[in-house]
């Protein structure tokens, strides 16, 4: 009896399987980016980059509860140029030797993407992701439109959950992009060690970043409203660490899902252990092939009928 077909085709690029690396310390040099390969991610990507490297106050991460962390991480610690120099290469021969694509996360600003984004299309990776933590939508639609015109090859807009509603947002941006990715971490949050009355991180006031599982059934729903509103690929984001999470994400309509917690607490083989659980899930529930289930709930409630009722 074969295993059921895993692989996802979005964005005009073949993925082995929809797990792959969301943007973090996880693949923060090319090296590590090598060891997602290795680890068995379907796709690949790189830690995001702006124009100048990131000063991360540190301490920068902290465990809350028991597989979530609290973090002040930022952009690359590395410059563009080490990543031009030597990051990209190494990423880009694991993404060619592994035949997986390879996506390059940056940002911020129209001007940070106006530089970058050519140079990330030239120097040969398959895909741009980019970051969004502002909210004006002219802002909103200036740094879309602005990488869009830079470069010929797709381009991800990252979303932060800042609003109510993403799905607005995906409508504002939908004409600029190729896709979606659903969502960064949440913050800031504030963790005191009430021994002490200090915060085990060393940014200003000792707030950070919320990732893990904590934050799943908002990434979750996140996926669900930009889902509603485009049939755009979706990569699901936020607190994946075993295969029901996959499944969870690709009901709701999503077609890929980033991982980024569970690697850093569990190695980058966990990318394939979870691939191999959701395989394992699909074949217990008598699924061929991982697309069957896509968006089998977001086909029940995609009109806006009640999906949440007050207890």
């Amino acid at each position: 009896m074969t295993s059921p077909n895993l692989s996802v085709q979005v964005f005009n690029h073949s993925f082995l399987n929809p797990v792959i690396p969301a943007a973090g310390p996880n693949v923060g040099s090319g090296e590590k980016v090598l060891r997602s390969a290795q680890g068995g991610a379907g796709g690949l990507l790189t830690k995001t980059i702006s124009t100048i490297a990131a000063s991360v106050p540190h301490p920068n991460m902290v465990r809350y509860g028991k597989d979530n962390l609290l973090n002040t991480e930022l952009w690359s610690e590395l410059s563009p140029e080490d990543w031009f120099e030597r990051e990209y290469d190494i990423a880009l021969a694991a993404a060619r030797e592994h035949q997986l694509p390879l996506i390059a996360s940056v940002g911020y600003s129209p001007q940070d993407l106006a530089a970058l984004g050519p140079r990330l299309e030239q120097k040969g990776v398959d895909l741009i992701e980019f970051s969004i933590h502002y909210l004006d939508p002219e802002k909103l639609k200036e740094t879309a439109q602005t990488l869009r015109n830079a470069v010929s090859i797709p381009i991800i807009a990252k979303l932060s959950p800042h609003t109510v509603d993403l799905g607005e947002i995906a409508r504002l941006l939908d004409p600029f992009v190729d896709g979606f990715a659903c969502i960064n971490s949440f913050g800031p949050t504030l963790m005191i060690d009430i021994e002490r009355a200090t915060s085990p991180l060393g940014s200003q006031y000792g707030y950070g970043w919320l990732s893990g599982p904590a934050l799943k059934p908002l990434a979750v729903r996140s996926v669900f409203e930009v889902a509603r509103v485009t049939e755009k690929p979706i990569i699901g984001v936020g607190g994946v660490s075993r295969g029901e999470d996959v499944i969870e994400f690709v009901m709701a309509g999503a077609s890929l899902v980033g991982v980024c917690t569970a690697a850093i607490l569990r190695g980058p083989d966990v990318y394939g252990k979870i691939a191999a659980e959701a395989a394992q899930w699909l074949d217990a529930h008598g699924y061929q092939d991982i697309n069957e289930i896509k968006g089998l709930y977001l086909t029940k409630y995609r009109q806006g009928q009640p999906v949440i009722t007050a207890m």
